[in-house]
């Protein structure tokens, strides 16, 4: 019988099982109650040599938590890219704040440095950089932007652990940058998410914010802030997860490495890219396909679809979106290269299940159908 082929999904080990059941049992009361929690914070911090980390229950917490430590309110504005899952970009609409939306760069499928450039306005606080599927933008050229123009820059690595820019892991990047630990990402806690950071203030004011304005270990509020506080059940999952990281990132890349391999003989189309200062952790492997195959997204997944195989669209662009007003006239003019890949984009079965047969089996449909599809002038 042939297994299933998982769009997404994690692998959970019995090294797993046990650091889970030892919170279980023993993380609870006293010292105990936050222990895997501030290990895991320590330790994640350390790896991506930043001073500070706070786990949350999600990453749009995390990105919340930190426009709020920075004070972006009513009347800012925040640059974001395109495309990229709406998380990006909710929490600055939670801030009151405005959201500036612009285009990709056609190869990394980041944000377009010029385009970030050319909607700075006096009102713009901050930039934030999203590492889309892993891959990593132009750091230096975005930061160096951020200081001309006297913006914050914040990295969303939420779908790059594990990824390096000129040798600097993601998650270093910026005021402070934040991670996913979605049941679908590289690294699991079912739900969770960190914020990472290297000042001090900004670091105690976003712990304070955490958990419903009070002083650690005092029920005295001085301000109506979030709960957005971790569970040391959840964090003991992640720490082991984290725990095995090399061999987590290792199997993203074999899946990436894999596809490109069975992929190797039609032309015209473009995985995740790693040019030669990038090291991919590919939390998903993307597949775009050439304007010489004359095929799109929707076409494609319908067909893969009716032959029982998963996939997913490329992150559609936010003002195409009825959650930001549908503005796809005003959006198809300011960011034609995103309109346009992801248009033609698709994302390849990411889940640590996905075997080389099954690889296989995904890659020869994606050959047939963009026959057929050339076939028919689809």
């Amino acid at each position: 019988m042939t297994k299933e082929i998982h769009m997404a999904g994690p692998w959970v080990t019995e090294f797993e099982e046990k650091i889970v059941l030892d919170a279980l049992r023993n993380g609870w009361y006293g010292k105990d109650a936050y222990t895997y929690v501030e290990k895991f914070e320590a330790e994640f911090a350390a790896y991506h040599d930043r001073k500070y980390a706070l786990m949350t229950p999600n990453c749009t917490t995390a990105i919340h938590l930190l426009l709020a430590g920075l004070d972006i309110k009513d009347g800012d504005e925040v640059i974001v890219p395109e495309c990229t899952w709406i998380a990006s970009a909710a929490p600055i609409i939670y801030q009151r704040a405005t959201p500036i939306f612009v285009d990709i760069d056609p190869i990394n499928w980041c944000i377009d440095p010029k385009a970030l450039e050319a909607k700075i306005t006096p009102k713009t606080k901050a930039v934030i950089v999203v590492d889309l599927y892993g891959n990593m933008p132009d750091m230096d050229v975005l930061q160096a932007i951020c200081d001309r123009h006297g913006i914050y820059l914040i990295e969303d690595a939420a779908e790059s652990l594990g990824s390096k820019y000129n040798n600097t892991r993601a998650g270093k990047f910026g005021i402070g940058s934040v991670f996913s630990f979605h049941r679908t990402k590289t690294l699991t806690t079912g739900e969770g998410g960190m914020l990472l950071l290297d000042d001090e203030k900004l670091f105690q004011r976003c712990k304070f914010l955490r958990d419903h304005g009070r002083a650690p270990g005092t029920y005295f509020n001085t301000e109506v802030t979030f709960k957005y506080m971790p569970s040391n059940l959840l964090a003991s999952l992640g720490y082991a997860q984290f725990l095995r990281l090399d061999e987590l990132v290792e199997k993203k890349r074999w899946i990436w490495k894999t596809f490109e391999k069975h992929l190797s003989d039609v032309p015209d189309i473009y995985l995740n890219p790693e040019p030669e200062n990038v090291y991919n952790g590919v939390w998903c492997t993307a597949l775009i396909f050439g304007k010489s195959h004359g095929v799109q997204k929707d076409y494609i997944m319908a067909e893969l679809t009716k032959m029982g195989l998963p996939s997913r669209p490329f992150f559609y662009p936010l003002t195409l979106l009825p959650a930001f007003g549908a503005k796809i006239e005003e959006g198809r003019k300011n960011s034609p290269v995103a309109y346009d890949i992801s248009e033609r984009g698709i994302n390849l079965p990411c889940a640590f299940t996905v075997d080389e047969e099954q690889i296989s089996k995904m890659s020869e449909a994606i050959k047939t159908i963009i026959q057929r599809g050339q076939r028919y002038g689809t």
